[in-house]
Parts: structure tokens; sequence; C-alpha cells
């Protein structure tokens, strides 16, 4: 197991009795509860304040929660919601064609799968809900990508386009031209480059604010893909993903 950071741990253990103090504590009673040395907690209680995850009032001396607490709070919420409500709308995706639908999001240079719905056939695409891949090498992937602005693209994008099998792009000038078509269509395709013998389509997902929140992918494998004109599968992503968008709260 990797060493956990000892200053780092009293933070959280201080910052973790605040769930349940609604009345809000004092340096003293917090000292108390953790059996930390009265200066150690001092200089934690300050630097928790100085970066609002704690807010001191100075009429009683009590700490409580800050701003920053809501904020990580709400940004988790946020995901959750992304979460269940693409859940439903990947089933209602894959029930129309039974296959391997995705909802993903952008975690760097990476797409994170934040919900998956499995095919009923025997033969589908192997992935997780949680599972990471190199984006460029996925349709997913391309369809967030290909709404970054420019320099962040590049910096997510500077350290290499990584192969996971012989079809990945790994040429810089290929990917930018696949995501200027990506941008242009509003659908971003992948033929075998993540998965051997698997192609995908995605479109882009927005929220309320019309950003590029995440994508929807439909992942099939190559002897089924071709059981389908391509526009259908694109129709498929694109639809799923307008649907989301609306839940999401775009207009």
């Amino acid at each position: 197991m990797p060493r956990l950071t000892p200053a780092v741990v009293r933070s959280l253990d201080i910052l973790e009795l605040f769930l349940d103090a609604r009345e809000g504590l004092t340096a003293p009673e917090v000292a108390r509860r953790t059996g930390l040395p009265r200066t150690t907690v001092h200089e934690i209680l300050t630097t928790l304040a100085a970066r609002a995850y704690l807010k001191r009032d100075e009429a009683t001396a009590t700490y409580h929660l800050g701003l920053s607490v809501f904020r990580l709070g709400n940004a988790f919420a946020e995901r959750l919601d992304l979460h269940a409500v693409g859940l439903g709308v990947a089933r209602a995706v894959s029930q129309r064609c039974d296959e391997t639908v995705h909802v993903a999001i952008l975690d760097g240079a990476d797409v994170v799968y934040v919900c998956k719905v499995d095919s009923t056939q025997s033969v589908r695409m192997v992935s997780r809900a949680g599972g990471r891949v190199p984006a460029h090498c996925t349709a997913v992937g391309k369809a967030l990508l290909a709404h970054l602005p420019q320099d962040e693209l590049e910096r997510l994008l500077a350290g290499g386009l990584a192969r996971l099998t012989p079809n990945s792009v790994t040429e810089p000038d290929a990917l930018a031209r696949q995501l200027k078509e990506v941008r242009t269509s509003g659908l971003a395709f992948e033929y075998g480059e993540s998965n051997p013998d698997v192609s995908c389509v995605a479109a882009p997902v927005r929220d309320h604010t019309g950003t590029v929140v995440a994508a929807l992918s439909i992942s099939v494998p190559d002897m089924r893909w071709k059981q389908r004109p391509e526009p259908e599968w694109a129709t498929l992503a694109a639809n799923g993903a307008h649907h989301l968008s609306t839940e999401l709260g775009s207009a």
C-alpha cells in the first residue's frame, strides 16, 4: 500500500470533524477531539480557512465549513447527475440497437467511462465503467477533444499519441484533420483504434450552458458494424447525445 502523507491525513481528519458539527468547533475543541498539539491544530485550521475550506466566526472563535467545501460537493453532485441521467439515456440507446453504449468525460488526455450499458449479445466490447483510455484512440474521446480550446488541446497532447492498436492515430496532423471533421459534422468515429475489431461512433453532450461536458458512443464489433448503414449508427449516437444534452438542460 502506498505511504500516506501524515500532514494531509491530519488535515482531512480535522476537516471531517465538521461534518457533524453544525454549531462549529473552536481550536481547543478540535485539539481535544483529534489529540493533536494545539500548535499543529492552529496551523491546519489557519491553512484551511485561508483556502476557504473553513470559515472562522470571529465573534465566537468557532470554525465552520467554508465555501470551497460547497464547491467540491457541488462538482461531485453534478458528476453524479451526469452518471444517473447518462445511465438512463445509455440504456435507452442500447435497447434500440442492442450494442454497448458508453457515456464518457475527459480527464486530462484520457477519457473516463462514467457509465456503460452492455449489449446482450455474446460478442461485445470489453470495457468497464470507471475505466480510462487515451482519448485520441476513441470516438468518444475525439468528440471531446474536438471541442477543447486549441491551446488546451495542444497542451494535453504534447506528451505524444500512444498506439493501442495498429489502427491508432499517432500523427498529430492526422488527428487534427479528424478533429476538424468532428467539429464540422458533430460526429466522431473510431475503427479498431482502441480495441481491435470494434468500431465506434460518438457525439458530444452539452450542459445547460452549451458547453461540451461528455460524449455518448456506440461500440459495435466489426462483424455487426456493417449490418446497418453507417449513417444509421451515427443517427442513433447523435439522437442519444441530444437526448442526454436535453436532460442536462441544453436548449
